[in-house]
């Protein structure tokens, strides 16, 4: 089940998720003695992506990486909690509409 998974494909997929999942995912491979023995802990934190999305799991991984937190279970709870939000980046503001229908505050004063 994991015998097509390399650890080049683990980063590759990692690091379309975003550079803290990255870096945590070569820790958890750099932490066994055969990078192999890390895949399993990988695709877990990858499936968390199905539930939480990426924009997320990245904030989470960053957390992660900042406590050392090396396990499936320790991301997920993470997100759980919603610890991940205060290393989430702010979502930018929308810009107001403009359209020949919208009159604007000249308008109205």
């Amino acid at each position: 089940r994991h015998a097509s998974w390399t650890p080049t494909r683990i980063s590759f997929v990692a690091e379309k998720i975003g550079p803290s999942t990255a870096a945590l995912t070569t820790a958890i491979m750099m932490a066994r003695p055969h990078p192999e023995q890390g895949f399993r802990t990988c695709l877990g934190i990858f499936a968390l992506q199905k539930t939480y999305g990426a924009a997320r799991l990245e904030a989470a991984c960053r957390r992660g990486n900042t406590i050392q937190a090396r396990s499936v279970g320790s991301i997920r709870s993470i997100l759980k909690s919603g610890l991940d939000r205060a290393f989430a980046d702010p979502e930018p503001e929308p810009k107001p509409l403009r359209h020949g229908n919208i009159r604007g505050r000249s308008y109205f004063h």
